[in-house]
């Protein structure tokens, strides 16, 4: 029976608080957006992130395309639930997979996804690292889609630094956060490496460094 409690607040009342965190964070901070000119609104994207930036990226996506559905690639492992169901109270929706657990289900699902309207939304070194390392799947994905990947970013004023080996930061509230959503990347006719390089060096641009 406490198992069953357990799961329960872990599945369903810990997103929901979570989710309300994340809004508060947003609201409670000023914030200065750095879009790309270069993407038009019905272009199909993959969307990228560092795993330690994600917790403001649903409403960064949001405030850039609000007219636009996005899904995200969520890890199978335990946590992978708790994950799935805080995005989808901030307007996400999501895939199941990784590079380490149902990958192969990930892809295919991606691949149907952008053909069929919908964009992606990716974290190439997650769930487990190591960090800013970029696996395979999104450069498969691109190549197989011709969808561009756009990398989303942002910097804190002020933020906790976890640490966790994806270095989570968490925005402090009353602060500023710069968003950034960098020029699309498009990696069609490259090698894997060469793409993976060139992806990395793109999301390494607007960072936190502190």
């Amino acid at each position: 029976m406490k198992k069953k409690i357990f799961k329960y607040l872990e599945i369903n009342v810990v997103p929901f608080i979570l989710q309300l965190f994340v809004r508060f964070i947003y609201l409670t901070n000023k914030k200065v957006y750095h879009t790309s000119q270069n993407i038009t609104e019905n272009e199909n994207i993959i969307v990228t992130m560092w795993h330690g930036d994600l917790l403001m990226q649903p409403l960064n996506y949001q405030n850039f395309r609000p007219k636009r559905t996005v899904k995200a690639i969520i890890s199978e492992h335990r946590d992978g639930e708790a994950i799935r169901k805080t995005v989808e109270f901030l307007g996400i929706g999501s895939l199941s997979g990784s590079s380490t657990r149902g990958g192969a289900k990930a892809l295919i699902g991606a691949i149907r996804s952008i053909k069929n309207g919908i964009d992606i939304a990716i974290t190439p070194d997650g769930p487990k690292g190591p960090i800013y390392s970029v696996a395979d799947g999104i450069v498969v994905i691109s190549q197989k889609t011709k969808a561009k990947i756009v990398p989303f970013s942002s910097v804190p004023t002020k933020y906790w630094k976890m640490k966790s080996w994806d270095k989570f930061v968490i925005p402090k509230p009353f602060g500023q956060i710069d968003f950034y959503i960098g020029e699309p990347i498009d990696v069609l006719g490259m090698d894997i490496e060469e793409a993976k390089a060139l992806i990395q060096n793109r999301m390494n641009e607007n960072q936190l460094t502190k």
